[in-house]
C-alpha cells in the first residue's frame, strides 16, 4: 500500500491511481457481484493477458482493495473479493454504470 507522501496530491488522481486501469475497473465490476476464482476471472474478462490479470490482482491486494483468500485444500483454491475498502467504491462504479447507460441512450 502506498504512503500518504507517495500519492497524488489531487484527490481525483489519487483515484485514478488506484482504480483507473482498464482492468482494474472491469475486475471490480465482476467482483461486485461476488467472489471470483483466478481461472474465473480469466475467462470472463476476454483479451486481458494472465501477467496483466496477475499484476493488477497483486496491485490492487496491496493497496488494499481487494482480498485474496487461499483455502488449505488439494489442488488449493484461492478466491478474491472485495475488500471494505473496495466496496466503498461502489457508488464510483454505479456512477460510472449510469453514466454509461445514459451516454448510450444518447447514441440510439
Amino acid at each position: 500500500m502506498l504512503t500518504k507522501e507517495e500519492l497524488p496530491a489531487c484527490p481525483v488522481a489519487t483515484t485514478v491511481q488506484m482504480i483507473g486501469s482498464k482492468w482494474k475497473l472491469l475486475i471490480m465490476r465482476n467482483l461486485l457481484q461476488r467472489p471470483w476464482r483466478f481461472n474465473e476471472l480469466k475467462k470472463d474478462l476476454e483479451g486481458i493477458s494472465q501477467k496483466v490479470l496477475t499484476d493488477s490482482l497483486r496491485s490492487m491486494e496491496a493497496d488494499g482493495i481487494i482480498t485474496r483468500t487461499v483455502y488449505p485444500e488439494v489442488p488449493p483454491r484461492v478466491e478474491y473479493a472485495l475488500s471494505d475498502l473496495g466496496e466503498s467504491m461502489c457508488p464510483i462504479m454505479d456512477a460510472m454504470e449510469i453514466w454509461g447507460t445514459e451516454y448510450k441512450k444518447s447514441k440510439e
